[in-house]
């Protein structure tokens, strides 16, 4: 019963796999609106109906790594380290690649107003969760609203400066050392926030 289990599990996982390169494929080659659900799934051999049953609709797809991620950095956020700075946490999200930019699908959401608005609210409701738990693994050097500032800068840092890089011609590769060099200065501010709250008498 465990290996029919195992295996009925692992061939969900390879139709869920197949749903989301199949679309992602169809999108870039066929446009967004213009791939169909039906579509979509004769990429895995289901059906229509089937399709439903991993995805509620086309826009999940696009998003399908969203609550891994951000599971993913809560589970980093929790786990800091004695003594490790804030700014040196969130380099660590960072270095895990949680919070990487897929470009290219990034460049698809940019084309879509239906995916943009999809993004920014998930975006605020990640940065929101990524800022209280930063604030509880570090509440001597970060009140909330710091916290949420730091989340905020580091990730806007990101998102704006990919944006500039690709929108001057920039490669995918640019476009990643543009997004490191954001990060390097959204977290050196981080750093000079902290350093001021330590060194503030208690009141």
């Amino acid at each position: 019963m465990t290996n029919e289990l195992g295996m009925r599990e692992r061939k969900k996982l390879r139709t869920r796999n197949a749903l989301i390169q199949g679309a992602l494929r169809l999108f870039h080659d066929k446009g967004f609106d213009e791939t169909t659900v039906a579509e979509i799934a004769a990429t895995a051999d289901i059906s229509t109906r089937t399709f439903f049953s991993y995805f509620e609709s086309k826009d999940d797809i696009v998003f399908y790594d969203e609550r891994a991620r951000l599971a993913r950095s809560l589970e980093l956020l929790t786990g800091r380290r004695p003594g490790e700075p804030p700014a040196d946490l969130l380099r660590r999200v960072l270095s895990d690649g949680v919070l990487d930019t897929d470009l290219e699908r990034a460049q698809l959401i940019a084309s879509v107003p239906a995916l943009q608005a999809r993004e920014l609210h998930l975006l605020f409701d990640t940065q929101r969760r990524l800022a209280h738990a930063l604030h509880r693994a570090c509440p001597r050097e970060l009140d909330l609203v710091d916290a949420a500032t730091a989340v905020g800068a580091l990730v806007g840092a990101i998102k704006m400066a990919i944006a500039a890089s690709r929108g001057r011609g920039d490669d995918a590769e640019e476009a990643r050392k543009a997004a490191e060099r954001a990060a390097d200065i959204a977290l050196a501010g981080l750093n000079s926030l902290s350093g001021n709250r330590a060194a503030a008498p208690d009141q």
